[in-house]
């Protein structure tokens, strides 16, 4: 609740980049909620710029199996919650940037420590109202050391079914408000079944919906009034919270033709769009050559989750996920990350990092 420890965070940081030779700028985006801008390099107008965006915030530790927030390595493995999404990724960006920095770069690299990246994404929304920008941009979110173009977005809707309350053996008084939502329920999971199975992106496979959560009802012996369901959609390039809307109100009609006292209201409680860049684009190519020359494979994958990625693509900043860890991982009860992997992010990082600032633009 409130976000604690994200201002703390991003002055620690702060202090250890100021003492690097970054110059730094501390911004609250909201009460005790503050991003971090470093900035390095000789910054020359005609070199190209690239931001380093990685976000301070985790998620709860519920249910965890290990202790949180006390940082153990065995074999091999760093333990705590955000370990792998992303304190290890952070991490790497910045102790790259750091030695790619002290070799000396034409150009400049930006250094965006941002907040609530799990939740509304106000630091990234915050960073590029105020005009924050790169030529390119990488996340390093747990990818695995895979370069990752795409990833998906998602939209929630909450479904308010509206039926009428009699006792349970008045059938001929009663409406079914919970009944309702499982024919559309039903209905929808057969247009996943028959239509979404065959919407499809070649990095991400198909696009899905679940339902999520579901309440109604006020006891056994009496129709249910109301029933309420939130549904996630996870969308993929090309489609948009208007493709959800649409397939709801479809579903809607459908099952209104058979039921016609169905009543049911259709909110948007939140959306964000899905992020896709070519695979040919110059930071993709020229982060295939860093991990080619640190002798590491080459693998382009697309990233089930949601990212920042997407609102900097939105901004005009070619932006790509890349980074140590493992998403499956993410949120986890257990979470870890190889240090290994961490050492060789930082290395492929390092290695992009220089020889993109020290090039040209055009």
């Amino acid at each position: 609740s409130g976000s604690p420890g994200e201002r703390g965070v991003a002055c620690f940081l702060a202090r250890i980049l100021d003492d690097w030779g970054f110059r730094t700028e501390l911004t609250d985006v909201a009460s005790g909620r503050t991003n971090l801008i470093a900035r390095g390099g000789a910054g020359r107008p005609d070199s190209r710029t690239l931001m380093l965006n990685g976000h301070l915030d985790v998620v709860g530790t519920e249910g965890m199996t290990h202790p949180p927030f006390v940082p153990s390595i065995t074999g091999g493995l760093l333990y705590g919650r955000g370990s792998a999404d992303m304190k290890g990724g952070v991490a790497a960006m910045c102790v790259a940037a750091r030695d790619a920095v002290r070799r000396g770069i034409d150009g400049e690299v930006v250094i965006a420590a941002v907040i609530d990246e799990e939740y509304e994404s106000l630091g990234t929304q915050a960073l590029v109202a105020a005009g924050v920008s790169a030529d390119a941009a990488i996340i390093p979110e747990p990818t695995g050391l895979a370069i990752c173009p795409a990833h998906r977005g998602f939209a929630w809707a909450r479904l308010d079914f509206r039926g009428h309350s009699a006792h349970g053996s008045r059938y001929d008084l009663g409406v079914d408000a919970i009944t309702h939502a499982a024919l559309v329920i039903a209905e929808l999971d057969r247009m996943q079944r028959d239509i979404l199975h065959d919407t499809t992106h070649p990095l991400l496979g198909r696009a899905s919906l679940h339902a999520s959560l579901i309440s109604g009802g006020t006891g056994i012996n009496t129709y249910p009034d109301r029933c309420i369901v939130e549904i996630e959609r996870r969308t993929i390039p090309g489609e948009t919270a208007q493709t959800f809307l649409d397939e709801l109100n479809e579903a809607y009609r459908t099952v209104h033709r058979s039921h016609p006292t169905l009543e049911m209201e259709i909110q948007l409680t939140t959306s964000r769009l899905p992020s896709d860049v070519a695979v040919d684009i110059p930071v993709v190519r020229e982060l295939q050559r860093a991990l080619a020359a640190e002798e590491l494979p080459i693998r382009i994958e697309g990233l089930s989750a949601w990212t920042d990625a997407a609102l900097l693509n939105e901004a005009g900043i070619p932006s790509i996920c890349f980074g140590p860890g493992d998403v499956a991982l993410a949120h986890s009860a257990a979470e870890w990350i190889p240090v290994r992997e961490i050492h060789d992010a930082t290395r492929v990082l390092d290695h992009f990092i220089g020889q993109w600032c020290n090039t040209k633009r055009g």
